[in-house]
């Protein structure tokens, strides 16, 4: 099996991470390889230190997510593809359970296990449905967060128990590779944020599924890497990916009033998510120091 994690400094969870891999059964399998966007030399010492034989490259620039995956992909030549975040770490037999559904389900081409956050919680990030205008409007106002089913709570997928699934978050998605072979890998006009769900888009539109699994678990430590407050530009990010997103798979089906009303929606969201970031980035700086979890780094 590939491994491809994309890491940006966080060398304690890259560590954690890696050592979860080493701990698989028949992880002497496994083809890591470690895509260093933080360009810190420290990151490569660390890697040969845990997984000697893994590889990392260095891009030298932050490709982001999208872009330094494929590097990653690119460079293997399994037939299973892990995509891994370094804010993530397995459980016992999850590897071989996951692969267990690929070989029984041929038409799965992704397949990802049920995320639990440190405190034991749900992740309910790790199931998802495609976006709709009420599911959206439920995420971020909180309420669809609080809801177990109805169309404010749809992006969360409350229906899914085990089985097919819209999407599965791209901190853990393992994938046949002749499926994004066909499909193509990530989108590079993504930075970060959305990609993840864009793949899943198009491999249903290919027939493909994406299949949830919660008989096996990973943890999932959010913000692990990015910090818990987004800079600028990972606002930006977000927000693009929500339009991109919109504008390649929704709006050429739907009317022009319409798609300008999201545009809209999307553009008054950045704009108050960038000012709260700038705002409370002063105060963090104003402080004793960025809080715990605060990397500030992008």
């Amino acid at each position: 099996m590939d491994v491809v994690i994309v890491a940006f400094h966080a060398h304690d969870r890259l560590r954690r991470c890696l050592e979860s891999l080493r701990d698989q059964p028949g992880s002497q399998r496994l083809n890591v390889v470690v895509v260093d966007n933080g360009g810190d030399a420290a990151t490569a010492a660390l890697v040969r230190g845990v997984l000697p034989d893994a590889a990392t490259i260095e891009p030298h620039a932050n490709l982001g997510f999208g872009r330094a995956s494929n590097l990653g992909i690119r460079r293997g030549h399994d037939e299973h593809v892990l995509l891994f975040n370094p804010d993530c770490e397995l459980a016992a037999g999850t590897l071989d359970r996951l692969v267990a559904v690929l070989e029984e389900h041929p038409d799965v081409g992704m397949v990802g296990p049920e995320l639990v956050r440190e405190d034991g919680s749900l992740d309910h990030a790790g199931r998802r449905s495609f976006p709709t205008v009420l599911g959206a409007l439920g995420h971020f106002a909180g309420v669809g967060r609080t809801l177990r089913g109805g169309p404010l709570a749809q992006y969360r997928a409350t229906n899914v128990v085990s089985g097919p699934v819209d999407a599965v978050n791209g901190a853990f998605m393992l994938c046949r590779r002749v499926a994004l072979e066909e499909v193509g890998l990530f989108d590079e006009g993504y930075w970060m944020y959305m990609e993840d769900l864009d793949l899943c888009y198009r491999l249903r539109q290919a027939g493909w599924l994406t299949w949830y699994e919660p008989s096996v678990q990973a943890l999932h430590v959010k913000h692990g890497t990015s910090g818990s407050v987004r800079s600028p530009r990972l606002v930006w990010a977000f927000h693009y990916g929500m339009f991109r997103f919109y504008r390649s798979h929704y709006a050429p089906q739907r009317s022009p009033a319409m798609n300008w009303l999201v545009y809209a929606g999307i553009a008054a969201r950045a704009a108050g998510t960038l000012a709260a970031s700038v705002m409370t980035r002063a105060v963090l700086k104003r402080s004793n120091g960025p809080k715990r979890g605060y990397s500030g780094a992008l």
